[in-house]
């Protein structure tokens, strides 16, 4: 509790700036092909009736991804029927965090009971084409004449311990806007979380 508390003052001090690195709104979603926790390779045309994605970039070790993954679990529920599903992929390397392996997705995949895939990101190139750095982080995809689109990118909300009265919902925030045709007035904040474990250079 205490380490979410330091970075909830870090993070929240800087709410509203974009998260350094990361695609930003207005951007193409690049495509993804990655292995599910059941085997099978998803992508973004695996979801035919699809209108947007919530891609959420996460693992299986950080305290902050764990307290977001009940979260996670609920914005699939009650967005993946109308459109918008829940694509989660595990940023980190499992040499770096043995946590974090393919057999360790599978395991938490089936105890969490996830209805939604948990991706595997060997060699972490989606990871990098997106920019995400901290675990969970967020970005809204919508499909539009120009494709796959950007609209929003950071924190699911600006409440890590579940505990403000005044919570600010972000994404659902965003995803209310694009269901309405608008724009979301706010399209980026800081992501707070654990820094994406890569694999060590030689």
């Amino acid at each position: 509790m205490k380490t979410l508390v330091a970075l909830s003052l870090f993070v929240w001090s800087t709410t509203g700036l974009a998260q350094s690195g990361n695609l930003k709104p207005g951007t193409s979603a690049p495509d993804i092909s990655l292995k599910n926790v059941t085997g099978e390779t998803v992508s973004f045309t695996t979801f035919r009736e699809a209108r947007g994605y919530i891609i959420v970039f996460t693992c299986n070790t950080c305290p902050v991804a764990k307290a977001y993954e009940q979260r996670i679990i609920e914005l699939n529920a009650k967005f993946a029927p109308i459109g918008y599903p829940v694509i989660a992929i595990n940023t980190n390397d499992p040499q770096v965090s043995p946590g974090d392996s393919f057999e360790a997705m599978v395991d938490r995949a089936k105890t969490k009971k996830y209805m939604f895939p948990y991706l595997f990101d060997e060699g972490q190139n989606i990871t990098t084409k997106y920019g995400a750095r901290n675990t969970p982080t967020i970005f809204l995809v919508k499909h539009s004449n120009e494709g796959n689109i950007i609209v929003y990118t950071g924190a699911i909300d600006n409440d890590p311990e579940e505990n403000k009265s005044d919570r600010i919902n972000y994404l659902e925030q965003a995803l209310s806007a694009v269901q309405a045709g608008k724009d979301p007035a706010i399209t980026s904040t800081k992501a707070i979380g654990c820094s994406v474990k890569r694999k060590r250079s030689t």
